[in-house]
This record gives C-alpha cells, structure tokens and sequence, in this order.
C-alpha cells in the first residue's frame, strides 16, 4: 500500500510574532508515515537547508517548487521509493506547482502538488487548464492531483455555508459581480476525468466527515469547508483503499487547514 498525505501547514509552519508550529507538523506526518507528502505554504524554505531540514526529520527526500508570488509548495517521497523525474510546471501559479514521478509496482505514479490562487475563481480556472494539461502528459495512467485548491465541490449547494461569512471572504468563492457560487475550478477538474477521492470513498458519510478548514488552530475566512483535495485519474481510483481527514492530537492546532490521507494499493 501507498500512503498519500497532502497538507497546507499555513506559513511554512511559523507565526509572524507567534508560535513555531513546525514540531507538531512533524508529529503530525511521523504519526501518518506516509510514503508521498504534498506539503503548500511553505513560506522560508526557498532555503534548501531548511526543506532538508524538515525532510530529514520525516525521513523523506524533498522536491521544491519555488514561487515567484506567493509561497512554495513541494513533494516529498519515502524510500525505498524512487523518483524517476521531478521539477516544477513552468507556468506563472500564483503559489507553484510541482511534479514527482514515482516508481512503483502498477507503473509509474505521477504526482501534482498545487496550491491554487486563493482570492479569484478566473485565476483558478486558469491555473487549473494548466495542470489538466499537465495530467495529460503524464507517462502513464496513474497520475495524482494533491493539494489546496482553495476551491468548493460543485454538488453540493454551499449557499447558507458561504452567506454566514464576511464579504472580504466570501467573494473569494462568488462568481465576478456575485453571480452564483464559483465552482469552476474542480467541475473543469471533474470533466477532464479526475475522481474526487474523498466522496468516492466515503459514499453516504456526512459532508462534514470531508471538510478540511477551519481547525481548532482558527481561520476567520473559513466557515467549514472541503478545500483540500486528493484527485485522481480513474486507474487511481480503482486503487484507493481509502481516503480519510486527520483529525485531533496536533492535527487540531498544527495549521489552520487539516491534513488529507488517502491510501492507494499498488501492487
């Protein structure tokens, strides 16, 4: 089995005049012991000293995407697995993506770690062609979307849930002139053949089992939403044995975002 964990550890694991919660980060991903790690928002680690760092103390080999606008984000793999490719899309995301490919038994994995544009539904739409492009140029028919999309689920009706926020937060998932709920990011993902892991694999469990913000950590511009994902092509989602949200323990106060776990049988 293959274990895989995408997290936004929000600020690269430290407050501006806070606390440094990059402790209970690691806590949180030696507990899982996953085999791939999508990590967003890792402000600091242009520093190749750091991500070393911090992938030394998981045991995992680190694969950076930097930022030119926002904050990088990065793949870490657990040997004895082997990369046969990594590097970032040469695309302007307003965070970064990266891409891993991993070897395994059913044929090589390919892996996309993102963090999309967070303030405008446009600008996701944009960036997510990029990476259906990306999917499309992978080497074989395992590949896997991962990260913080900043994005809502196209079924289901988010209305109530979006009309209780602040208008500063709420217009960040209104179509331009407040014209219905933006959900174009993840239906283009859901038509370019990407399986939504988390619905897939928890068929007639309550939506608020899947919700990945806000945690005990806080999140003002939060009102319990999905905005982590796990997608895979339907060669992937035929192997997943199962997709969950970590919660409790450090995972309550590690981030504001909790971290998302699916497991994938590979041979």
């Amino acid at each position: 089995m293959l274990r895989v964990l995408t997290w936004n550890i929000r600020t690269g694991g430290r407050d501006r005049g806070g606390a440094d919660r990059l402790d209970q980060v690691v806590q949180v991903v030696n507990q899982q012991a996953p085999d791939v790690l999508v990590l967003q928002e890792l402000r600091g680690f242009d520093s190749d000293a750091l991500m070393a760092g911090v992938a030394g103390r998981v045991g995992m080999t680190p694969h950076l995407a930097r930022s030119c606008f926002g904050q990088p984000v990065a793949v870490l793999v657990r040997p004895p697995y082997q990369v046969l490719a990594a590097g970032a899309l040469r695309r302007p995301f307003h965070h970064a993506a990266a891409r891993v490919v991993v070897s395994t038994p059913a044929g090589p994995l390919t892996v996309l770690g993102t963090h999309l544009y967070p303030y405008s539904g446009g600008r996701r739409r944009m960036e997510v062609d990029w990476l259906v492009a990306a999917t499309r140029r992978a080497p074989g028919p395992l590949t896997l979307l991962a990260g913080d999309l900043n994005s809502l689920d196209p079924t289901v009706d988010h209305t109530e849930r979006l009309a209780g926020m602040p208008a500063l937060y709420r217009r960040r998932h209104l179509r331009r002139g407040g014209r219905g709920v933006d959900t174009r990011a993840i239906a283009r993902l859901l038509a370019a053949d990407l399986v939504d892991l988390w619905p897939s694999s928890n068929v007639g469990a309550p939506e608020a089992d899947g919700l990945t913000v806000p945690t005990r950590f806080g999140g003002a511009e939060f009102a319990g939403m999905r905005l982590d994902y796990l997608l895979g092509t339907p060669a992937v989602a035929e192997r997943v044995r199962g997709c969950r949200v970590i919660r409790g323990a450090a995972a309550d106060t590690a981030s504001d975002h909790y971290p998302l776990l699916a497991t994938l049988d590979l041979g």
